[in-house]
């Protein structure tokens, strides 16, 4: 592959995959600072939300590419983020319901 040889629009591609590549190396960064933070191993939501964008992204450019090995690997990834994004919030809803009614919300 010659780079000099490259299209606009592969350029553009290319970008977009570096661009997933980046969001979805992020979110380990964002786990290591979440758990040196709390000193034990945690998972932040936001490391599913890097996920899901990352993912997402990268299976678009697999698609773009043909590739079905990397859309395969992706969009069982995908489904797994947007499942613990459901529980999350699924978990939150429950919590609020059994919260104890704020006073200084009266």
């Amino acid at each position: 592959m010659s780079f000099h040889a490259i299209s606009l629009p592969e350029w553009l591609v290319l970008g977009i995959g570096f661009a997933g590549q980046a969001l979805f190396s992020a979110r380990f960064l964002i786990q290591w600072i979440a758990s040196e933070r709390q000193r034990k191993s945690v998972v932040p939501v936001l490391f599913w939300y890097f996920s899901l964008g990352g993912g997402l992204t990268l299976f678009l450019y697999a698609a773009y590419r043909e590739d079905p090995v990397f859309m395969l690997g992706q969009g069982f990834g995908l489904v797994v983020y947007i499942r613990n994004l459901w529980l999350i919030r699924h978990e939150r809803r429950a919590a609020e319901r059994l919260a104890p009614p704020d006073p200084h919300d009266a």
